[in-house]
């Protein structure tokens, strides 16, 4: 992301304590590094139990090539016990990270990403999409996603599979391509039949050979089942970390 003033992280976790194996945890995968950690947007509860972000990990980018590069954050507190909790996914999109806070409890209107920060929507297709996917991320598993931040081909691939329904594209690819340029992304979606199928997209598409996105193909009218099935896992085509 270009240079310039970033806010800081403000964890609200002054008098609070953990548990050992919490506060040790919670050090290395969030205190360690909140520096370099850039909040691109971040809710709190009217009575300070719950704080919601959605960040940007400035050291993704020295990390082993391919990890995603924001974080969802759920920190809960017990303001009786002055004591707190967390729970924290690495996620490579920040429409996803949103998902994730969302569907654990930050209202959808309240984790707006801030305008002044990363790159921006290009067209209103990404600006759909990425609606989208910040609302019903959790009809979907992550098995696969690859970010390269060379400026010559700035690309996020990531796989997923539908848990609802039994629709005819149960596998989807998302791509975010960014133009550093004009600082502006572009998000597009695609469907697949088949793990093979949507891997091998991946593939073609971090060496530069993939053919154009198929359509995603909806789902039949009145297949939603009773209750969603745990997704299998989607094996990457190779290390993603």
């Amino acid at each position: 992301m270009p240079d310039g003033h970033l806010p800081e992280l403000d964890l609200r976790l002054d008098g609070y304590d953990a548990d050992e194996q919490t506060a040790d945890t919670f050090w290395l995968q969030i205190e360690i590094q909140a520096d370099m950690l850039v909040p691109y947007a971040e809710h709190h509860t009217a009575d300070g139990a719950h704080s919601f972000y959605v960040l940007y990990d400035r050291s993704a980018t020295f990390d082993h090539p391919g990890v995603p590069q924001y974080v969802a954050l759920h920190l809960k507190r017990d303001h009786d016990q002055r004591s707190f909790g967390f729970e924290h996914a690495e996620l490579p999109l920040p429409a996803m990270a949103q998902s994730w806070v969302v569907h654990r409890g930050c209202p959808a209107d309240a984790i707006g990403l801030d305008p002044e920060l990363g790159h921006q929507p290009a067209d209103e297709t990404t600006r759909t999409l990425e609606r989208r996917l910040a609302g019903d991320g959790d009809h979907y598993a992550m098995g696969f996603s690859y970010t390269r931040d060379d400026p010559n081909d700035w690309v996020t691939v990531v796989a997923l599979r539908a848990l609802d329904g039994r629709p005819t594209s149960p596998f989807r690819v998302v791509v975010e391509e960014v133009d550093p340029d004009t600082w502006t992304h572009t998000l597009r979606e695609g469907g697949f039949a088949t793990v093979q199928e949507t891997l091998q997209w991946c593939r073609d598409r971090l060496k530069g050979t993939a053919k154009p996105l198929p359509p995603v193909r909806p789902a039949a009218s009145g297949t939603r089942p009773a209750s969603t099935p745990k997704a299998p896992v989607v094996r990457p085509p190779g290390r993603s970390r």
